[in-house]
């Protein structure tokens, strides 16, 4: 099966997960005012994660201000998904769990193999995705997004706060929406 990107300006893939803590985060059915954030990471088992999710969650509050509602998703299950909400203490940030392969693929993120227990000695899933993180506008369409074949190197919160900025007083376009011939 091949991976393939998914298109700015375009319709973004359907999203329905369970939240820690009860109730359902459906994409598109109570849209944020500018964008809703996903970010897709690896699961409880990363450490990377847990430190990424941390800097999201010190950062909440900004987003908000911004007219922007946040979403962590990942295909753990609901116990590995509190985990890691409570790890990272999370009061701003949903935690959404159960995201199939299949549409986690739907949104271009790499899949990946379980290479047994990590070193902070939690077993990693036999398959579990690698992170995204994407910015879809109120009419579900994407307006940015960035994929990782790896847990390390991703787009860092206050860079992403300050591109939300000026998209905001530009009335920047989403880029990157040509598919024509080249």
């Amino acid at each position: 099966m091949s991976v393939s990107a998914l298109v700015p300006r375009q319709p973004v893939p359907a999203l329905s997960l369970a939240l820690v803590g009860g109730g359902r985060f459906v994409l598109g059915a109570d849209p944020a005012e500018r964008f809703d954030l996903i970010v897709f990471y690896r699961g409880l088992h990363c450490p990377i994660c847990a430190k990424y999710l941390i800097e999201l969650e010190r950062l909440a509050p900004e987003f908000a201000k911004r007219g922007v509602a946040i979403v962590a998703a990942s295909s753990d299950d609901a116990e590995r998904a509190q985990a890691m909400a409570t790890k990272v203490n999370a009061q701003s940030v949903r935690f959404g769990h159960g995201l199939s392969l299949a549409s986690a693929r739907q949104w271009g993120l790499y899949i990946s193999t379980s290479r047994g227990t990590t070193s902070i000695g939690i077993e990693e899933p036999a398959l579990f995705s690698e992170p995204g993180v994407f910015l879809v506008k109120p009419d579900a369409t994407l307006y940015y997004g960035a994929v990782q074949t790896m847990p390390f190197a991703r787009p860092a919160f206050q860079d992403l706060l300050g591109a939300i900025d000026f998209a905001i007083a530009k009335d920047y376009p989403a880029r990157g929406e040509y598919v024509g011939a080249v």
